[in-house]
């Protein structure tokens, strides 16, 4: 772990209370600027088994006994290296109890890294003991609803998560059945790099049949932006489906992407225009009810039309801007790495 540098999703000390209470240990969420320019830390907490209900800590006590056992069950060391009463007191230390809870602090509050991980069911529990600032954790704690859960992954098998294969059908035997699809696209016809030539002209041919609706108004800004515009999906999909309707013969696919002239192919982003595209937002900003858009904004819109533009839209700049106050954009812009002053104390509160 590089000293002095954080990034989101480490684990970290934080010194939420004074001495000589241990640190907070927490897991980086995000990074981000507040309203006065200063960063903030949203983490989300990890509980020491002080923080624990009574009740709660009985429920902890059994099932840290129950991975002991299971610990000493798998281990293949003599009856003398196994856990004593010592190493028992020193594992509860580092044991961690997780939560969903999400905190912010100020960054000041930041004391240097550790290292939380779920428990392996293949690892020794006393391997933790042999490293420092690390430490594991089993169970999840709601302090909300003061509720303790183990953490385990579960593989889900069954007619409820995977789905059922049918039997295959030789092609003789399929009868009235037939090819219920028809293929659009058939690999192996020609060599990758062939398809990629191809693929290169047509978004040409793209750029040359937008550079002619334009005429000479601002040519290079509407070559920069036509180049774009053709190298969208709806020209690649469109030129694929050309070529396997020529039947993988190049030269008659390039013929029909030019049979009068260049072909072309825009999606909804690009054939809205820039009222439609304002009349949108206006809508979306009032309510994200599709049918009310096209009710009030867009009459001459269809639906379909309408859902399409908006998955492309969030692609866009402008969904970030829509979706950021502009009073928030300046400071509200999350950070992926931070780096502090490595911090020096005389003490150690890493371990309750």
């Amino acid at each position: 772990m590089a000293e002095g540098l954080y990034r989101i999703g480490e684990c970290i000390y934080m010194e939420v209370y004074p001495p000589p209470t241990p640190y907070q240990i927490c897991k980086i969420e995000e990074l981000r600027k507040n309203s006065k320019g200063s960063v903030e830390v949203a983490a989300k907490c990890f509980y020491r088994r002080k923080d624990l209900p009574p009740n709660l800590l009985v429920a902890a006590d059994r099932h840290a006994m129950a991975v002991e056992e299971e610990n000493e069950m798998e281990c293949s060391q003599p009856p003398s290296s196994k856990f004593n009463d010592l190493q028992k007191h020193l594992v509860k230390h580092r044991e961690l109890f997780l939560s969903r809870q999400i905190e912010t602090y100020k960054i000041d509050m930041v004391r240097g890294k550790c290292t939380v991980s779920l428990l392996n069911e293949l690892e020794a529990v006393l391997s933790y003991l042999q490293q420092e600032d690390t430490f594991f954790y089993t169970m999840v704690y709601d302090p909300n609803q003061k509720t303790l859960l183990v953490d385990k992954g579960e593989i889900r098998i069954g007619p409820d998560y995977q789905a059922v294969i049918p039997s295959y059908i030789p092609p003789e035997e399929r009868g009235e059945l037939g090819h219920p699809a028809s293929p659009v696209w058939e690999p192996n016809h020609m060599p990758d790099h062939k398809v990629e030539q191809f693929l290169v002209v047509a978004r040409s041919i793209g750029t040359f049949a937008r550079a002619l609706l334009d005429g000479a108004k601002k040519p290079q800004i509407s070559l920069r932006l036509g180049a774009a515009a053709a190298s969208r999906d709806i020209t690649l999909f469109h030129a694929m489906d050309t070529l396997n309707q020529s039947c993988y013969d190049i030269n008659l696919a390039t013929s029909r992407l030019v049979p009068r002239g260049p072909v072309l192919c825009a999606d909804e982003l690009e054939a809205w225009s820039q009222e439609e595209a304002k009349r949108f937002e206006d809508g979306l900003q009032e309510q994200k009810d599709f049918l009310y858009i096209q009710r009030k904004y867009l009459p001459w819109k269809p639906v379909k039309s309408i859902v399409a533009y908006y998955y492309m839209w969030k692609t866009t700049d402008r969904y970030q801007i829509q979706v950021a106050s502009p009073n928030l954009i300046s400071y509200l812009t999350p950070l992926l790495t931070l780096y502090i002053n490595p911090f020096v104390t005389p003490c150690r509160r890493g371990i309750g």
